[in-house]
């Protein structure tokens, strides 16, 4: 090419093109902003608007927040294990024996892992003399969202238990119900403390007598005294101190005999 370029070929030369920054993006908007933006219209009602749709921005996003959180603590939760022996005469005479796991066990277990996760458990009491007791659950999130469980009862009077004995009992029960019930958890054997007629897996299959203690015939005899002469097998059992008649040892059969002979007598006079 010479050094003087004709016409043509400065016409058929194209323009270099220029490159230019892209553009910003704008950040998107908070709930904050839309309220100020709001604010600064001097529009009462589009202020309200704006505050109406924050709260709910807020709220969504707590229980976004509480899902997730509550999600990665199920992960780890594990099955409770019972751990607390009930056995008990009822009222009609026969002994109730189950196992189920105690408020402490299940506390114990889920907290720490509720802890790590943000979230945290609490229970609201309503309740009046002679009423049933109404236990509410709440699992919180650190950022606001909060669900509740509620469940009622009557005082627990089994095993002869006073009224502040039953109520406590019916409380403890019912926030050990409504805590499992909430973060959905189960526990290893039966799922209804004994009531049903499924097989227990956590209970011994049959009852072992301590060492030293009355032969099974024996313990039957007493069972008889006890029936012919019209005795409460709970106040001898009371007497004897202990919670079964096959427990009551073996050095100690003649003097029970005589104990439920003397009370029998007792009882005809």
């Amino acid at each position: 090419m010479t050094v003087i370029e004709t016409s043509t070929a400065l016409a058929e030369r194209k323009p270099r093109a220029v490159r230019r920054p892209p553009a910003a993006v704008p950040a998107a908007a908070g709930p904050l902003d839309i309220v100020r933006a709001a604010l600064e219209t001097g529009n009462v009602d589009m202020y309200r608007e704006a505050v109406a749709l924050m709260k709910e921005m807020d709220a969504f996003a707590a229980r976004k927040a509480f899902n997730n959180a509550l999600a990665d603590a199920k992960a780890q939760l594990p099955i409770i294990r019972k751990n607390k022996l009930v056995d008990f005469e009822n009222r009609a005479g026969d002994r109730t024996t189950y196992w189920h796991e105690d408020l402490a066990q299940v506390v114990d277990t889920v907290a720490p892992i509720l802890s790590s996760h943000g979230l945290s458990h609490r229970w609201r009491l309503q309740g009046k003399p002679g009423e049933p007791v109404t236990v509410t659950c709440i699992i919180s999130h650190r950022d606001g969202h909060h669900e509740e469980n509620t469940l009622s009862a009557g005082a627990d009077t089994s095993g002869g238990k006073n009224p502040i004995q039953g109520v406590k009992s019916a409380v403890s029960y019912l926030e050990r119900i409504t805590l499992m019930a909430s973060l959905g958890l189960a526990s290893k054997g039966d799922d209804d403390d004994g009531c049903s007629t499924s097989e227990q897996t956590a209970p011994p299959a049959a009852y072992e007598p301590p060492p030293g203690a009355i032969t099974e015939p024996q313990a039957d005899n007493i069972r008889e005294l006890l029936e012919s002469l019209r005795v409460s097998k709970t106040a001898f059992l009371t007497w004897a101190r202990q919670k079964r008649i096959e427990d009551i040892p073996a050095d100690h059969y003649e003097s029970c005999v005589s104990k439920i002979r003397e009370v029998g007598q007792q009882v005809r006079k």
